[in-house]
């Protein structure tokens, strides 16, 4: 009987779904490279409480060392050299139209792409490429932060489709290095081979994602130098200028964007006025507050979630940025149909920087608003039909999150995301009523504003500025 079950199983082609359901991520090929080998969790388990007995016994009265990574404490060399973009390119084919079963993993209720599987893949794949860069030095590797993803095109029916994920490093500092990722269709089948840049470099573009990572040193934590990026075409020196400037701008605007750095604007300070007025309005004569408009604080969605070794990045002991990145995007989309009463179409993450490391055995909270609303006009392109220009709602989610180890009270900061989704005929708007929420709508229109001149750079390179 037991014989038949299996024979069964096999035979419906769950086989070809990833890795156990737990993250049924793309590109297995990956994970198994040798820049991307895992260690079995209950091997660096038992060496990490080893190595806590062994301390104590020595050191009863002083706290033990944080070990960084497992696998990763030996650099090999600290050498520095040269690389090319070429050096780090790395792809991969997402086999859509060639593979129901591998599909069904990346499947929304709606039939549409789950975009929250994706950026696992592109995490991961960000990760690889980093370490291609570094290669032959082994420091420690770990995401800094996503500086953009940006939608750009939709992909509807996503079952016609192979889709490609390429990209390299196209920005190097001392320590630190830019990697953008392209998600692409494809005419390709899945293949041994990868496809090559000069075979991607045609596709149809449809998702753009950077990544910053940085270098650390396994023994002091502290900054490790890697290989410098040597760009070699005009597109190579154009990506490198572009995301040099860009980084010089980006310390700006987070000066600009914060509030907590930068008060609120003469103009910002008569957009809050009328929001005040809205709410006295309202508060004097409730029934004269149209459906349409929502609290703020009613749009608030939470989750807990207990971070388990499956999704723990290379290093063994700490939860991989691409898991966070989904369920912060999953909880945020939860959060916008539920204030749209629609479905929501995803525009863009703004950029995150990961504050704290999230430890495996640790409790991630989720908390997700809608921060700011803005009624638009917007030109939607699908990759099998021609652009329209639509009338909606703009939606802007802020999810912050915090961890806590479980072993103390307090939580700590681990980053906040901030989703742009496009609701078509939508009317409905978010009203803040607290200063503090009246804050979370200023950030959130000043993020809507940067949203909007990153995509006009990105079609207009030489207008970006470099700003002190």
């Amino acid at each position: 009987m037991l014989k038949l079950l299996r024979r069964r199983f096999h035979q419906s082609g769950y086989r070809k779904v990833a890795e156990g359901q737990s993250m049924p991520s793309a590109i297995g090929r990956l994970r198994e490279s040798p820049v991307n080998h895992r260690t079995p969790f209950l091997v660096a388990l038992r060496a990490r409480q080893k190595f806590l007995n062994d301390w104590f016994q020595t050191h009863p009265s002083q706290p033990p060392p944080s070990r960084i990574s497992f696998a990763y404490n030996d650099v090999v060399t600290r050498e520095v050299a040269d690389r090319t973009p070429n050096d780090s390119f790395t792809s991969i084919i997402l086999p859509f139209k060639d593979d129901q079963w591998f599909l069904d993993s990346y499947i929304s209720s709606y039939g549409r792409l789950r975009i929250g599987q994706l950026f696992q893949d592109l995490d991961l794949l960000s990760g690889v490429i980093a370490n291609k860069h570094c290669s032959p030095a082994q420091p420690v590797i770990v995401t800094a932060s996503v500086d953009r993803i940006l939608m750009l095109k939709r992909l509807d029916d996503v079952s016609h489709h192979n889709v490609v994920l390429w990209g390299s490093v196209t920005w190097t500092g001392r320590s630190s290095m830019e990697i953008t990722i392209h998600a692409a269709t494809t005419a390709r089948e899945n293949q041994a081979k990868p496809p090559t840049r000069e075979e991607v470099e045609n596709d149809e573009t449809f998702l753009v994602a950077n990544f910053t990572f940085v270098a650390r040193d396994p023994d002091t934590n502290k900054a490790f130098p890697i290989n410098r990026l040597v760009p070699q075409t005009d597109v190579d020196h154009q990506q490198f200028v572009l995301a040099e400037k860009y980084n010089l701008r980006k310390k700006s605007e987070a000066q600009r964007t914060a509030l907590v750095k930068s008060p609120p604007t003469a103009e910002e300070s008569r957009i809050i006025h009328e929001l005040w007025m809205q709410n006295v309005e309202f508060s004097n004569n409730p029934e004269k507050r149209p459906e349409t408009t929502v609290p703020m604080d009613k749009t608030q969605v939470q989750s807990a979630n207990f971070m388990q070794p499956q999704y723990r990045n290379r290093h063994s002991y700490m939860v991989f940025g691409g898991y966070m990145m989904r369920q912060a995007f999953e909880l945020a989309f939860a959060c916008a149909a539920a204030f749209s009463h629609s479905q929501p179409r995803f525009v863009s993450l703004d950029t995150v920087t990961f504050k704290s490391p999230v430890p495996v055995g640790s409790v991630l909270y989720l908390d997700a608003s809608v921060v700011y609303t803005e009624r638009t006009r917007r030109a939607i392109s699908d990759v099998d039909s021609a652009p329209q220009v639509c009338e909606g709602m703009l939606i802007q989610v802020r999810v912050a999150s915090t961890v806590q180890d479980l072993g103390h009270d307090g939580t700590k900061n681990a980053g906040e995301f901030y989703f742009s989704y496009f609701v078509h005929g939508s009317s409905r708007t978010v009203l803040p009523q607290s200063y503090d929420d009246m804050m979370k709508y200023i950030e959130g229109r000043r993020r809507s504003i940067d949203i909007t001149q990153y995509i006009h750079d990105m079609h207009d390179p030489d207008a970006v500025e470099a700003t002190e």
